[in-house]
Formats: C-alpha cells, sequence, structure tokens
C-alpha cells in the first residue's frame, strides 16, 4: 500500500515562505521511517552473506557494497537535503565547515565506528551464523547506545516504556544464544550420522570434512532452503560439509571463541555509532559556537557517510593483500575484473545506506532512542536466513521452541521501544 508522502514528512511554513526542507517531525512519519529501516536493514546482511556462501571474497564484495552505501547518502543530501529555500540547507552546511566542524568531526566519528562494525558482521556471519549475530550485536547496540541516547535526548523517550523494552531485548538475546547452542548441538549430531571416511576428526569444531571434494552434481545453491549443491538437502549434514567446500570464509577446525569475539567487537562499535551521530545533529555537549547552527540530519549523514566510505576503502585494500583469517590473497586488479554477483553488492549498498539514512530521520523526531528500535532487525534477517539459508533446517524441537520464543520476545522489544518514543521540541 502506497502511503501519502505528506503524512511521512510535514514541511513547515507557509507557501510564501518558499518550500524548506523535508524534515520529519511526526511521531507517524517517525515511526515509518523506522519500520522502513527496519527492513532495509535487515536484508542488506543476507544479500552479502548469499555472495559469502557462493565463494565470493568479502573484500571485493564489501568494496562493492561500499560504493552504493556512499551513494546513497549523496543521494539523500541532494534531494531532501537541498529542496526548498530554507536556509541552512546541504550546501550551506557544508560551507560552513569552519564554524560547525565539532558537529562535522562527531558525525564522522560515528561513520568510523559504523564501517569498522559492518566490516566485522561480514566475518561473523560466517562463523557464528546470520540470525544469532545479529542478535548479539543488536543486544549490545540497545544495551549501551540506548541508554546513552536516552540521556543525549533529555529523556525524551518514556523510562517505564523505554527500559522495559531493553530488557526484552536482553531476554531475547538469551534465547538467542540458546538457539545457537542448540543449533550447534543438532549440527554435531549430524556430522555423526555421516560415514566414517567423512567424519570430522575434531567432532566440536567439524574439521577435516571440509577438506572433501565432493562432486556437484545440482544445480541449485546452498542457499536455497529447498535446493542443494549436489544432491544434499538443506539441514543435513552432507550439505553442511558442500557448503563449506564453496564458500569464501572456511569456518571449519577454527575456534567458535573467533565468531564470538568478531561478534562482540561489532556489536560494541554499533553501540556508539548512533549516540555519535545525536552529538553531531542536536550539539547536547555545546560544542558549537553561538550562533552557529546545528547540523542538519541530512548534512551529518553525509559527513558520517563520507568518513565510514574511506575507512571501507583503506581497511578492504589492505586485506586484498594481506587478508584475514586464512582467507585468499586478492588485488585490486583482480577485484576490479570479479564481476560474479556485483550487482547483488551494490544492491546491499543501497539498501543499508537507505536503512541508516531513514533510521536518523526518524530519529531526529522521535528520538534516537526510540530509533534504535531498528535494531530488531534481527526478526528480518532471520526470516531471510531461515527462507534463503535454510538455517535450522532438520533441527530439533527444543531448537524450533527456542526459535520461535526468540522471535516472539523482538517482536514485543521492537514495540515496546517504538512506544516509548517521544517527541523532539
Amino acid at each position: 500500500m502506497m502511503v501519502p508522502f505528506q503524512w511521512l514528512y510535514q514541511v513547515r511554513g507557509s507557501i510564501s515562505s518558499g518550500l524548506k526542507m523535508y524534515l520529519v517531525e511526526s511521531k507517524g512519519g517517525a515511526i515509518v521511517c523506522m519500520l522502513l529501516s527496519l527492513f532495509f536493514l535487515g536484508t542488506w546482511p543476507a544479500v552479502l552473506t548469499l555472495l559469502e556462501r557462493r565463494g565470493r571474497l568479502p573484500q571485493h564484495t564489501y568494496l562493492d557494497y561500499t560504493m552504493t552505501n556512499f551513494l546513497a547518502a549523496v543521494i539523500i543530501a541532494l534531494t531532501f537535503g537541498e529542496i526548498g529555500s530554507e536556509r541552512p540547507n546541504f550546501f550551506s552546511q557544508v560551507s560552513q565547515l569552519k564554524d560547525n566542524w565539532p558537529s562535522v568531526l562527531f558525525a564522522m566519528l560515528g561513520g568510523v565506528f559504523l564501517s569498522i562494525g559492518n566490516l566485522s558482521t561480514q566475518y561473523a556471519w560466517a562463523f557464528v551464523g546470520l540470525s544469532v549475530t545479529e542478535v548479539i550485536t543488536s543486544s549490545i547496540t540497545v544495551v549501551i547506545g540506548t541508554t546513552f541516547n536516552y540521556f543525549l535526548d533529555d529523556k525524551i523517550n518514556r523510562a517505564e516504556i523505554l527500559f522495559p523494552g531493553v530488557g526484552c531485548f536482553l531476554i531475547a538475546v538469551c534465547l538467542g544464544s540458546a538457539v545457537h547452542s542448540s543449533n550447534a548441538a543438532d549440527n554435531k549430531a549430524k556430522l555423526r550420522s555421516l560415514p566414517s571416511a567423512h567424519k570430522p576428526s575434531t567432532e566440536a569444531t567439524y574439521t577435516s570434512i571440509a577438506t572433501e571434494t565432493l562432486p556437484e552434481k545440482g544445480t541449485k545453491d546452498p542457499e536455497s532452503a529447498s535446493g542443494s549443491v549436489g544432491k544434499a538437502k538443506a539441514g543435513t549434514a552432507h550439505y553442511l560439509v558442500e557448503l563449506e567446500n564453496r564458500r569464501a570464509i572456511k569456518v571449519f577446525g577454527k575456534s567458535t571463541l573467533i565468531g564470538l569475539t568478531i561478534t562482540f567487537f561489532a556489536g560494541f562499535c554499533f553501540s556508539l555509532f548512533s549516540p555519535a551521530f545525536n552529538l553531531a545533529t542536536n550539539d547536547q555537549w555545546h560544542t558549537l559556537k553561538k550562533g552557529v547552527d546545528k547540523l542538519v540530519v541530512y548534512t551529518a549523514f553525509f559527513y558520517f557517510s563520507v568518513s565510514c566510505f574511506v575507512i571501507a576503502i583503506i581497511l578492504n585494500i589492505i586485506f586484498l593483500y594481506h587478508p584475514v583469517l586464512d582467507l585468499p590473497r586478492s588485488s585490486f586488479k583482480a577485484y576490479l575484473n570479479d564481476w560474479n554477483g556485483r550487482g547483488w553488492a551494490f544492491l546491499a549498498g543501497l539498501l543499508c545506506g537507505f536503512g541508516n539514512g531513514l533510521q536518523f530521520m526518524g530519529g531526529q523526531a522521535a528520538g534516537y532512542a526510540a530509533a534504535d528500535a531498528v535494531q530488531a532487525l534481527p526478526l528480518v534477517s532471520t526470516f531471510w536466513g531461515v527462507l534463503l539459508f535454510g538455517e535450522y533446517r532438520k533441527s530439533s524441537r527444543r531448537t524450533y521452541t527456542l526459535l520461535v520464543s526468540m522471535l516472539f520476545m523482538f517482536i514485543v522489544a521492537v514495540g515496546v521501544l517504538m512506544a516509548s518514543s517521544g517527541h523532539r521540541k
């Protein structure tokens, strides 16, 4: 159903004063922004996971993703940030860098945190899984970032609703950890059913079967919940082996602590980028001189994305020649010639870029603490994980019960957080 544009954005002022920048000012508009952001930010991880499972190097994928992620910020700045005659608009604020540089630095710091966090999760998805990675990182973001934003926003969100919502996220995290543990036990049981020639030498980490080369007789990808590579069906032991043989990041034989460490580090980075952006647009610490306009959300998002772009380019070019986690060495020339899956990586960048922009637009109106409700994105990521990748297929009844409980708690959490939204004066 189409949502009326004027319902999403209320344009202040009379016609005689000219059109002004589109700013989300209503609570309803803020909630719509957060819901769209929730879908976008929950979908792009599934796209990158799809490419990694098909064997594309994460360095190549992330460089492509970074390009369109930055493009989304430019589009937002040059449209919503420039439409109308109100000042300051995007270009006028860019020209005032000597006056508003403290806020610019906060925005760029937020971009650094987000870029490193996103880059880390790209590796964590392979080790921990899409659903559980998103659950853990989102919970850390809510516990640290939402609490920080609540005080930065002068408590405009209702604490009696907000913090129970944070508690719901914590419960969901515990359930998510239980899902991961139960699913890991299920996978061990599946691998025990393999013929002795294919059993892993270290059962706890599913090791030596990764080196077995199995014939690929089928035509469907391991990402398909209903299909297979070779003859293996999703959720079977042979499926796990074939997926490992094809994917870019090899995980068998590596300690589970590697994935968990990367995941917790990413969650910490995510918890800081939203408060940094909040400081950039609202100047709660009074770093701007008197009379200097605060950064509008579109200008702040542009600077935020510039630093996100620069950091991502630098780190991924380094990783091309000095890869981590035993990935093969590549080169910039090899990256330019790698068109396999490039369109999907471009799509992921657009989804993430517009998702972040919508989150910030909603947060400007309803409070960034409530905008952090988009951290319920594991709801969306889990949906794609189950639908596309066959996660939890042929798992035990205990795993299914825990999975349903986790998703239910996330639904409660996002509803409570959105209900806590106030209105910025």
